[in-house]
C-alpha cells in the first residue's frame, strides 16, 4: 500500500491529513474522515470535494494540473473510513478526463468528474474584476467559535457580509471577505478547492436564521497556473459569493478567488438545497 499525501507537504496541517489517501490498488484509495473538519451533518462538503481531487493528483495516471472539478453530493459520509474510486475515462492530447466514486460501506456518497490538463502560456486576459476590499491586515479577524468544527481551520476576516443569524432577514445575500487556512498553509489546488465553499448558504444569510440546508453539486474551475499558485503562498485569499436565485426549494450560489495583487484563482458554482 502507498500512502499519498499532499505531494511536496507533510501530513502535519490538519487539512493535509484531511484529504491523505492510501492508494490500495489501481485507480482505488482508502482515507478516513477528520472530526476536525466535520459540519453540520457529515464532513465539511468543500474538503470532501479536495479529497477527490486528491485521488486524482496522486494516481500515478494523472497527466497535468487541475482545470475543472463537479462533485455531486450523493448524501453525507458518517464518521470513519471511506473509499475513492478513480478512473481516467479518456486522455486527449490537452486534456485528461476522470470519472470519480467516493463510497462508504458500498454505498455511493459522492460522484465527480475532474479534468485535468496542460496549462501552456498563451495570450490572456481576465474580465472580471476584483472587489474594492481594504487589505486583509485592515480587516479583524472574526471570531466564529462554536458555529461548526471545521470553520475553526480557517481565518475570516469579513469586508462585507458577515453571518449574522438571528437578526432578521437581509436584502442581500453578498459576501465579500479575506479567508485562509489556519495555521496558515501554502495555497495548492485542493485547498483553493476547499477554500471555494468556506461560505454558509446563501439562504441563511439572505433569510438571517438557521436553516437545514446542504450542498448537491459544486463546480470548480482553475484559473491559476502553478505559478500564481506558488506566488500566493499562505497569504489569505480575497474572495466573494452571492446567489442569483433561492426558490423551489434550491439556492445557487457562485464565487471568486482572488490573490492580493487581483490575480484570478479560481470561480465556483454551486447548488444547495434547503427546507
Amino acid at each position: 500500500m502507498t500512502s499519498n499525501a499532499a505531494p511536496g507537504r507533510s501530513a502535519g496541517h490538519p487539512f493535509d491529513a484531511a484529504v491523505r489517501l492510501t492508494q490500495v490498488g489501481e485507480g482505488r484509495f482508502g482515507g478516513h474522515t477528520s472530526a476536525e473538519y466535520a459540519n453540520m451533518v457529515g464532513p465539511f462538503g468543500g474538503v470532501t470535494a479536495a479529497t477527490l481531487l486528491r485521488a486524482v493528483q496522486v494516481d500515478p495516471r494523472c497527466a497535468g494540473d487541475p482545470v475543472a472539478l463537479t462533485v455531486n453530493y450523493a448524501g453525507p459520509l458518517a464518521q470513519g473510513p471511506f473509499t475513492v474510486e478513480a478512473e481516467p475515462v479518456r486522455t486527449n492530447r490537452r486534456t485528461q478526463h476522470w470519472a470519480l466514486t467516493m463510497l462508504q460501506d458500498d454505498v455511493v456518497a459522492a460522484t465527480a468528474t475532474a479534468i485535468v490538463g496542460a496549462r501552456p502560456e498563451t495570450w490572456a486576459d481576465t474580465e472580471a474584476v476584483p472587489p474594492s476590499a481594504p487589505s486583509a491586515d485592515e480587516v479583524k479577524i472574526a471570531d466564529l467559535a462554536g458555529l461548526v468544527p471545521w470553520t475553526d481551520n480557517y481565518e475570516f476576516r469579513f469586508v462585507d457580509g458577515a453571518p449574522d443569524l438571528g437578526t432578521g432577514p437581509h436584502p442581500t445575500s453578498a459576501t465579500t471577505l479575506w479567508v485562509r487556512d489556519h495555521p496558515a498553509r501554502p495555497l495548492d489546488h485542493p485547498a483553493l478547492v476547499a477554500l471555494s465553499d468556506v461560505f454558509i448558504p446563501r439562504i441563511m444569510m439572505r433569510r438571517g436564521e438557521y436553516v437545514p440546508s446542504g450542498t448537491v453539486t459544486l463546480t470548480v474551475y482553475f484559473h491559476a497556473g502553478p505559478d500564481l499558485i506558488a506566488a500566493q503562498a499562505d497569504r489569505p485569499i480575497l474572495a466573494t459569493a452571492g446567489s442569483d436565485r433561492l426558490g423551489l426549494g434550491f439556492a445557487d450560489q457562485s464565487v471568486r478567488l482572488w490573490t492580493p495583487e487581483g490575480g484570478l484563482l479560481a470561480t465556483s458554482h454551486q447548488m444547495v438545497y434547503f427546507k
